[in-house]
């Protein structure tokens, strides 16, 4: 006889029916349950997508995205770090040209988290701004049947009519602010109605500054200009040295204006453990808006910009341009300008190039072109035994020059800077002894070249330069307004609390009136028990208390004891 023909006994089989009732397996009528389909997956996708859970992750994922853009080099700001980046990290380059890092901001996974969250944003937003809309509509709800199971409660007899109390209630509730309505034998009161509206807030707020950082982004313009005491520009692309702009942005969108660099003063600390430290730097100028504006004269410091517009000009940089003459073989001037020379520390040690590159002959009438190497300080110390600045104010300025000729590599058709000098087809002038040809140069001293071949002098006369940053963000005032919502929708959020108080005042059989209030607070850290004490003191004085029936005459109940939850007085 097999297994399969024993007979089983009744508990056997009541035991193999609770175990198949334990069991992980799918019943037979559940394992052909249709699945959620395209449209179930969507709702689903959705749901998850506007939670508020998602939208702090999604948050966190910007925050941490935008980090790379910050430590490496992006090709929209700055081109020539990117090639110097793949130029020295043959292995890493690659690495991070497929994943992005060196255009962060645009690329495809930054742009994908920005709009999930902007869509999670919105979709968190809409529900909950019907769901408040409907609430400010609506009133407080009525008074449950039981006040004594709220968290903070507390009651007293009182010979006043119920109409008398519900009316001194009302009145002092709507006196503190308090969203309040009669509703059957009780008054129903809420407030904080200002938390919920301060997330809304935030949330928008949040959604202006993503709108605002986009538009900023893509229709923005920033560019640099140097320019020497004396020069001029005009808000043109042409007249920038630099210049980076968004995706969206057009050329005839610039704010027409210019202005001149009339003067440029700086101060600084002589003395103490600040030696040397800036102490003003002002850029003087005169400016005009429009083609045909009034000229007018103002000053821009650091942190101070002249706003014209939705442009603003930044004061970013500072330098001296020590104004030089080159002379030719036949002792014609063919250069004379102040040559801007770029810092190198904090004392303004400066260096740069001179480039002569027409109208020079030498002195046997050979065509050809000079280029010279300077190096500057502004105040020059021989005790100090080193080519460095001491302070960074004029006080004994010193130009050293080494000189070199032949092939400037100007006419090649490849950029170059103006502050470097290729000399890959140049060479260097030598004295007499073969060696370089190099000299220190004070205001009025010339160095003469050899052969002929001319001079160049160091004139009495030094001027300065300021860097200007040139920035248009037509964005920047939305996101202003939206940092500051944010802050104050926050704020409001954190520290408005929402609570409910009730107050019922019924006659009982004896025919004395017996008060009731309870409170709620609708957020933990609601201090209900308090208000709710302060507000009960109140109410007393209006409707004093009554002895209970039995009791002392003289005994009145305390309504600023307010008992724990549960408790009843």
């Amino acid at each position: 006889m097999s297994n399969t023909d024993i007979d089983k006994s009744p508990e056997q089989e009541d035991l193999g029916a609770a175990g198949s009732r334990l069991s992980t397996a799918p019943r037979e009528e559940t394992a052909n349950v249709p699945g959620f389909g395209v449209v179930g997956w969507v709702r689903w996708f959705w749901r998850q997508l506007t939670s508020m859970r998602v939208a702090l992750l999604l948050l966190l994922l910007l925050s941490l995205g935008a980090i790379p853009g910050s430590l490496i080099p992006q090709t929209s700001a700055d081109a020539s770090k990117v090639e110097d980046f793949r130029a020295a990290h043959g292995t890493l380059a690659p690495v991070y040209d497929k994943l992005g890092l060196f255009h962060v901001y645009s690329s495809v996974w930054f742009s994908a988290i920005y709009i999930l969250l902007f869509v999670s944003l919105i979709g968190c937003i809409v529900p909950r701004t019907w769901q408040f809309v409907g609430q400010l509509r609506g009133r407080p709800p009525a008074a449950p049947k039981r006040l004594t199971r709220l968290p903070a409660y507390t009651t007293w007899r009182t010979e006043a009519d119920p109409e008398q109390v519900h009316e001194a209630a009302l009145a002092l509730l709507k006196k503190r602010r308090f969203r309040a309505h009669r509703t059957g034998d009780a008054v129903a009161a809420e407030k904080g109605y200002l938390r919920e509206l301060g997330n809304l807030v935030f949330h928008v707020a949040l959604i202006v500054l993503l709108v605002a950082f986009a538009s900023g982004q893509l229709y923005k313009s920033d560019g640099t200009k140097l320019m020497v005491e004396g020069d001029g520009f005009s808000n043109a692309l042409p007249q920038y040295d630099d210049f980076k702009s968004g995706s969206l942005f057009q050329t005839d969108e610039l704010v027409p204006f210019s202005f001149d660099l009339k003067d440029f003063e700086g101060t600084y600390e002589v003395s103490g453990p600040n030696k040397g430290t800036p102490r003003t730097y002002e850029a003087k100028i005169r400016y005009s808006e429009g083609a045909y504006g009034k000229k007018k004269p103002t000053t821009v410091k650091v942190n101070e910009p002249l706003k014209i517009g939705d442009s603003k000009v930044y004061l970013v940089s500072h330098g001296y341009a020590p104004v030089v003459t080159v002379r030719d073989g036949r002792g014609k001037v063919v250069f004379q300008d102040a040559v801007p020379l770029l810092p190198l520390d904090g004392n303004v040690t400066s260096n740069g190039v001179i480039k002569v590159m027409d109208d020079y002959r030498d002195g046997r009438g050979k065509k050809d072109q000079l280029g010279f190497q300077a190096f500057f300080v502004p105040t020059f110390d021989p005790k100090s035994g080193t080519m460095l600045s001491q302070f960074p104010a004029l006080l004994n300025p010193l130009l050293a020059v080494n000189a070199y000729h032949g092939d400037l590599g100007v006419n090649s058709g490849i950029p170059q800077s103006v502050y470097q000098l290729d000399k890959k087809h140049m060479k260097a002038f030598k004295d007499s002894k073969g060696k370089l040809l190099k000299k220190l140069l004070q205001p009025g001293d010339t160095l003469k070249l050899p052969d002929g071949a001319g001079s160049i002098t160091f004139e009495k006369d030094v001027k300065e330069w300021a860097g200007f940053e040139i920035v248009q963000e037509p964005g920047s005032g939305w996101a202003l307004g939206g940092a500051l919502a944010a802050i104050f929708g926050l704020a409001a959020s954190l520290f408005i609390q929402r609570r409910r108080v009730w107050v019922r005042a019924v006659r009982g059989a004896d025919g004395v009136t017996v008060v009731e209030m309870a409170g709620l607070g609708r957020s933990e850290s609601a201090k209900v028990p308090e208000e709710l004490g302060d507000l009960a003191g109140i109410l007393y004085d209006q409707a004093p208390g009554a002895p209970d029936p039995g009791d002392d005459p003289a005994a009145t109940p305390d309504p600023q004891a307010v008992p724990a939850e549960g408790a009843e007085k």
